[in-house]
């Protein structure tokens, strides 16, 4: 099974879309998946239910620092490299489905769908694929 399928899978399980993202990268963050899912959890329906940022991509977000940050608490030194590497998520992500608003790519508004959930969720770990060059 792929990731995109994985991703889909636990969305399938009531996972909402950033949970569905970072649990699909499990493995590779070396991160316990009860934890992911827990922090990943207020993300759901573009962050607390808001329609901003679409929980997927703030998935792949999260896989930015989770796969780069140093983790020096004293002084970190990955902060810019993290900033980047989220930037071009955001850019490829609105680039592949037209927005970055779940508000937006739902329609909510406009009653015009410009991508399902099940397509954000494979556009997220698209991104963090391509962009973590995973």
């Amino acid at each position: 099974m792929n990731r995109e399928e994985k991703a889909i899978a636990l969305h399938d399980k009531k996972y909402n879309c950033c949970q569905a993202v970072v649990g699909a990268f499990c493995e590779e963050t070396g991160v316990d998946g009860e934890i992911l899912f827990k922090a990943a959890e207020g993300f759901g329906l573009g962050m607390g239910c808001t329609e901003e940022t679409c929980g997927a991509l703030t998935g792949a977000i999260m896989l930015a620092g989770l796969m780069h940050s140093d983790g020096n608490l004293n002084h970190p030194g990955t902060k810019a490299e993290t900033y980047r590497l989220s930037k071009a998520m955001v850019e490829e992500f609105r680039k592949m489905t037209g927005a970055t608003k779940c508000g937006e790519l739902k329609g909510i508004e406009t009653g015009k769908v410009l991508c399902s959930c099940s397509d954000c969720i494979c556009c997220g770990v698209k991104v963090a694929e391509k962009i973590l060059n995973l």
